[in-house]
């Protein structure tokens, strides 16, 4: 692209730090003649909640030559400018103090910013390249650019490796697919089969060992480039970038990741991390790289094999889909499996990750009344808006989503004398949807129709899980692990924990100095007697109870069955209840036959 061809230039400045305040400028050459409508999305792609980022503009003023032009506002989301015969300039200013992985931020450590909330939307002009150009802020020369977005090499102003200038993008859904992190993080590159990647932290991390952590994602990155691509070992990210970059804003209790199509926006908490000196795996180091590992996976199942609902995505409204058990409940299958494959952890540990989402699932009375179907096609208004009643009226479409991918995955092994797999079916969604998904025309992209699973499967296997698939994902069935894990050396253990003290059927949550219900679970104690979420903890048995109170020690001093006196607040007033303790719930143990 050179600058003769015609494109839409946005400038985007970290303008004040304090104030968390980007501005930008979009110029468009050519605009619409009968006014120029433009857009905030209303959503991110892969985190499923209208979340309205048109709300964070501040000021939006538009000019051709000198001459102001009109806006109007149309909706929450949308502006047009009034007509104008010469090239249109809109300036505007986003408030960016949202410290996630879905939105954008601003201070003096540091900026990041997904595209969908800064980079408006040119109605009837997204086809257009785009370039962008990240000027740096005044108060810090030391900064640095960390983005899959690719240089505008060739052109005047063109960006170096992690400079700011120029950088360009094919279509306006291209740009808002390359976050970007600016500021002094810590940063390492490594190799995976010839591709170039990159880890970013920004965040205090004391004596980070950078070095250990690129040796076990670069072994997770491998691992999953052959996966896909057996034979040419080929990076997925290289149709739309030079390398992949993850991105990791550390803080002290935080998690979470989000995909884009050449890196991922990560939150970890520094101690889950390791230290120079200290070669232990910690649990939070394992729960860190299964969140590496699960969202690049999706580098492939999700930026690039598709629902067809996403083909191409709507950013104005909500894009339902029955799906998501296989995009994020398949993914969230692998991620694990790809640490035990990788060696990175012992089956053993594997095992024991395993069964925590096994309990995790049971724990909840909602996966009776919501199949995972149907929590997909509802992640908008029910998944994403959880309360405290959501354990009790919904499941995840991740948990219970690869509990499903594993029974399918055993079913198919089971079948074929371990001549199949769920990896073929994998193979077979990456060569039809999703290798040359970039390649093609965008009209002519498609992704996986909403039926088409239990076809597809038997075709890449030769096995039939209509029913299967009819029980556990449209239906509201258990899956049958242990049936399923006996053929493969699997022992599944249902047993109650020994000494474990008697439970009161609700979780909890410290609110000040107090201990507050979060959530009553249907037909247990609490529901029982008559307690409700939000219900804050006084005393049981005349035993006062505060936030810091180890609920387990008092109740460890009365047997199931035995009737105690709960005093709680709701809302002003203190109601007394009696409520008969129940046993603690049966957990499952995997572990390897003898």
């Amino acid at each position: 692209m050179n600058t003769q061809t015609p494109h839409l230039h946005y400038r985007l400045l970290p303008a004040d730090l304090s104030g968390h305040r980007f501005q930008i400028t979009l110029t468009i050459a050519q605009p619409d003649p009968e006014g120029q409508v433009v857009s905030l999305p209303a959503w991110i792609p892969g985190s499923y909640l209208i979340r309205d980022f048109a709300r964070q503009v501040e000021t939006l003023s538009a000019r051709s030559g000198r001459r102001a032009l009109a806006v109007e506002k149309l909706d929450s989301q949308r502006w047009r400018i009034a007509p104008c015969k010469g090239t249109l300039v809109i300036e505007y200013t986003v408030y960016a103090w949202d410290l996630s992985v879905r939105s954008a931020h601003l201070d003096e450590t540091h900026g990041f910013f997904n595209g969908t909330s800064v980079f408006l939307q040119p109605h009837g002009l997204e086809h257009l390249p785009c370039l962008l150009d990240i000027r740096p802020p005044e108060q810090h020369s030391d900064w640095s650019v960390h983005t899959s977005l690719p240089e505008a090499t060739g052109l005047p102003g063109a960006a170096v490796r992690h400079g700011f200038g120029l950088y360009r993008a094919p279509d306006y859904d291209a740009l808002i697919d390359h976050p970007v992190e600016m500021g002094t993080p810590q940063v390492i590159t490594f190799q995976a089969h010839g591709a170039e990647h990159e880890l970013v932290f920004t965040g205090v991390i004391p004596n980070l060992d950078l070095s250990r952590v690129a040796a076990d994602v670069r072994a997770i990155c491998e691992a999953q480039i052959a996966f896909f691509e057996p034979e040419s070992k080929r990076a997925p990210f290289l149709d739309s970038a030079e390398r992949y970059v993850f991105m990791t804003m550390v803080t002290g209790s935080d998690y979470g990741g989000l995909e884009h199509r050449a890196s991922t926006a990560l939150m970890a908490s520094r101690s889950d991390l390791p230290v120079f000196g200290d070669r232990r795996q910690s649990e939070g180091y394992r729960t860190f790289l299964g969140l590496v590992s699960h969202e690049y996976f999706h580098t492939w199942h999700v930026k690039r094999i598709k629902p067809a609902a996403f083909a191409p995505y709507d950013l104005a409204r909500e894009n339902h889909t029955r799906l998501l058990w296989v995009f994020e409940g398949f993914t969230s299958y692998y991620d694990d499996l790809f640490l035990v494959r990788t060696g990175l952890i012992t089956e053993a540990q594997y095992l024991e990750m395993l069964a925590k989402t096994i309990n995790q699932v049971q724990t909840g009375p909602g996966r009776l009344k919501q199949s995972i179907a149907q929590s997909s096609f509802d992640a908008w208004t029910r998944f994403y808006k959880q309360d405290e009643n959501s354990p009790n009226a919904i499941v995840s479409y991740y948990a219970k989503g690869a509990l499903a991918a594993l029974g399918l995955d055993l079913t198919i092994r089971q079948a074929t004398g371990n001549s199949r797999s769920l990896d073929d079916v994998m193979a077979l969604l990456w060569q039809r949807y999703g290798r040359d998904f970039y390649a093609r025309d965008p009209q002519a992209r498609n992704g996986l129709p909403e039926a088409a699973m239990p076809a597809l499967i038997q075709e890449a296997t030769g096995v039939d899980v209509g029913a299967a698939i009819a029980a556990w994902v449209e239906g509201t069935a258990d899956v049958p692990l242990a049936e399923l894990l006996a053929p493969q050396g699997i022992r599944v253990e249902s047993k109650r924990p020994e000494h474990a003290a008697p439970v009161l059927g609700a979780t909890t949550r410290k609110q000040g100095s107090d201990l507050v219900l979060r959530t009553v679970y249907e037909q247990g104690p609490a529901h029982e007697a008559g307690l409700s979420a939000g219900d804050v903890l006084v005393a049981i048995d005349g035993l006062r109870v505060t936030a810091d109170s180890k609920l387990d020690e008092l109740l460890s001093r009365y047997q199931s069955g035995q009737t105690v006196t709960l005093h709680v607040f709701r809302r002003d007033e203190l109601r007394r209840f009696a409520l008969a303790l129940a046993a603690a719930p049966v957990a499952v143990k995997l572990s390897r036959t003898e």
